[in-house]
């Protein structure tokens, strides 16, 4: 097995333990072949994730009627079911994205990411976690696909210089 492939089936472990409703995304920085951080989707530390929600957020509460949420809707993302498509209704959403999580990590451990390489188990990371990536001295992600989350992902790319692999051996 080669090192992309090791490190993206470890994103696929670490995702494993998202609370997002939404997607499973796992993300690890790595440096000379050894993993320095890791995160994955999901609520800040301490606040509920989103099947818990349905029963605290008050402004959810007051949106969604609960008499007519039935209890298999608990598991689907509250986004969804007030009809916002994926990348739509991001203010209702209490979660951060895998690669910040693992920049954050990183951060609050005070390890440096410059010049590191980050893998994460999805396509190309939207425009907010591109902006911190590139700022964070990150040189090279390694995604499963090619595809752009969103309008700006290609322009980030080509302007910062950030290196891309794509490594579709794990999915």
């Amino acid at each position: 097995m080669n090192w992309d492939t090791y490190f993206l089936n470890i994103c696929n472990t670490i995702s494993t333990n998202s609370k997002c409703l939404s997607r499973k995304v796992g993300a690890v920085i790595v440096r000379d072949k050894s993993m320095i951080s890791s995160g994955y989707n999901g609520p800040p530390s301490g606040v509920s994730p989103c099947n818990e929600r349905y029963f605290k957020d008050q402004k959810l509460i007051s949106i969604i009627n609960k008499e007519y949420l039935q209890p298999e809707k608990y598991d689907v993302c509250p986004r969804y079911y007030l009809g916002f498509k994926s990348g739509e209704g991001l203010e209702w959403c209490v979660a951060g994205h895998a690669e910040r999580n693992t920049i954050v990590n990183a951060a609050k451990n005070g390890v440096c990411v410059k010049d590191c390489v980050m893998y994460m188990n999805c396509g190309i990371p939207c425009t907010p976690c591109l902006v911190e990536i590139i700022n964070s001295g990150i040189k090279e992600i390694v995604v499963i696909n090619l595809t752009y989350y969103d309008l700006m992902g290609e322009y980030l790319i080509k302007e910062s210089g950030l290196k891309v692999r794509i490594n579709s051996s794990v999915s």
